[in-house]
């Protein structure tokens, strides 16, 4: 395998959503999902019955009957085994992650580990992805269907978030690449609008520009440059879902004084126009 390769969700769904329940016996249709890839969206699993386990960047994760897991963009993972079980897979988007969510889900400094659900717990679940699988097979036409379905979505992973902010890793010790990486995170978000250049962020961190490369790509595979561009579109896209800013609003917001250059990034990135993008998720 010359490169990992990245699945993206948009190649398979338009809604920024994916469900399935899968049961116990089930296999995939090809071994593209048998063999190590990234994600560019979140994947979230309930185990209702049985064994499973993947391979998630290095680490055997293996899961029971009640578990709750979810994986991250950009993790390298691939299955060992899930025949023998059953329960939910719901792939989403990153845009539809709220934010206070992704600081529960993404601040973690070691590899998250499986949630064991109690019975309460494990009933919400069960219950609200029922709810949204049911509405999500039907007719897209439908008046509301989209924010429906992205209402249900959104009190899923309240529950998962809620579960998961339960647990620490203030425990341990952070190694000095895994702390590096955080605090980069930290100021991107602090300071997107207005500085994109990798060298700011690395003298902000009194670091090289490639000590701080290497430092991400060791600790999430991706350079500098992937994540400053990653998080500009997901605030753009984020704007084109949520706000009424035209596109010209939305680039300056971004701190993208031409707006036909950010509109030709969007493409570029995306794979389609941020007007286009706009009208795909609010049909």
């Amino acid at each position: 395998m010359k490169n990992i390769p990245v699945h993206q969700l948009k190649e398979r769904a338009s809604t920024g959503l994916e469900i399935r329940r899968f049961m116990a016996g089930d296999t995939p249709e090809t071994d593209e999902t048998l063999s190590a890839h990234r994600d560019d969206h979140y994947l979230f699993f309930v185990v209702e019955s049985g064994m499973a386990s993947l391979m998630i960047d290095f680490h055997k994760i293996s899961f029971q009957e009640n578990y709750l897991y979810y994986i991250l963009p950009g993790q390298v993972h691939h299955r060992i085994r899930n025949e023998m079980a059953g329960g939910w897979f719901i792939a989403v988007d990153t845009l539809l992650v709220p934010p206070d969510y992704r600081k529960i889900f993404e601040n973690r400094f070691l590899l998250q580990q499986p949630y064991l659900l109690n019975n309460i717990q494990m009933r919400h679940c069960q219950g609200v992805l029922s709810l949204m699988q049911e509405k999500y097979s039907e007719d897209d036409k439908e008046h509301f269907y989209l924010p429906v379905v992205h209402s249900l979505l959104q009190a899923f992973i309240g529950v998962v978030a809620g579960c998961y902010v339960r647990l620490s890793d203030s425990r341990f010790r952070l190694s000095r690449l895994m702390e590096l990486s955080q605090q980069f995170k930290l100021l991107l978000v602090a300071n997107l609008h207005k500085e994109k250049s990798p060298s700011v962020y690395a003298s902000m961190l009194n670091v090289s520009e490639t000590y701080l490369n290497e430092a991400l790509k060791k600790v999430t595979g991706f350079p500098v440059s992937y994540w400053i561009l990653n998080e500009v579109m997901l605030e753009a896209k984020r704007l084109l879902y949520y706000s009424e800013q035209n596109v010209k609003q939305i680039a300056h917001t971004l701190g993208y004084d031409d707006h036909a250059y950010f509109s030709r990034l969007f493409k570029k990135a995306e794979g389609c126009s941020p007007l286009s993008f706009r009208t795909s998720y609010r049909k």
